[in-house]
């Protein structure tokens, strides 16, 4: 019963859901963000890394059309079905923690939504941290925070917290969030590492120009 109001909780496809009143709520910041951008250069280029067209969907064709946004979205595989027919939006197959196609300031804001969780190692998170600052003079980024006791990928409170080769065990017994139930210790190990939560420590490292 717990898991089913948790997952209720965080249905992005429910508008009146939790999780999508919270994310109405961020996409405020940036709202101000492109406000603020188009008030000095009369349109917006924003690199958003790991996005996906439906994302932004919840800004309005109309707002975007007046502020001149144009949208390049950076994927391991490029949504070339989709946002290829917007002139709005420009498919990228890349990786974010390397974008050396692009030079330093080649958009005017930088965009990540849940995405740095999944990037691996402390290596790659700190090369996505880096990209993501040196591709525009502002950006806004966003993940699940570590010290929330309900982790956002299981849907399950404080597994997260738990020591790696307990949630190793949990996920070959069971089903959680988003993830099925693992049918051996390699997919376990896929499972429980696909997400890595960061505190705010980690963040003001990795952002240390960011406000937080």
């Amino acid at each position: 019963m717990i898991r089913h109001m948790l997952v209720a909780l965080a249905d992005y496809n429910n508008p009146r859901s939790l999780g999508s009143r919270l994310r109405r709520r961020r996409n405020r910041l940036i709202v101000e963000l492109i406000d603020a951008i188009y008030s000095q250069k009369t349109s917006v280029r924003i690199c958003d890394l790991g996005g996906r067209r439906a994302y932004w969907r919840d800004f309005g064709e109309d707002y975007l059309k007046s502020r001149g946004v144009h949208i390049t979205l950076v994927n391991f595989e490029a949504e070339i079905s989709d946002a290829a027919q917007d002139p709005r939006f420009a498919p990228v197959c890349g990786d974010a923690c390397s974008l050396s196609q692009f030079a330093d300031g080649s958009f005017d804001l930088a965009h990540s939504n849940s995405v740095i969780e999944h990037v691996g190692g402390w290596e790659r998170v700190k090369q996505f941290a880096a990209e993501t600052r040196r591709l525009a003079p502002a950006y806004y980024l966003q993940t699940p925070y570590f010290w929330c006791p309900i982790e956002p990928h299981f849907l399950t409170p404080f597994i997260h917290w738990l020591p790696e080769s307990w949630r190793i065990k949990i996920v070959m017994l069971t089903a959680l969030g988003q993830y099925p139930k693992a049918g051996s210790v390699g997919q376990a190990m896929d499972i429980v590492r696909d997400a890595v939560l960061l505190d705010k420590t980690q963040l003001r490292y990795l952002l240390p120009d960011a406000s937080i």
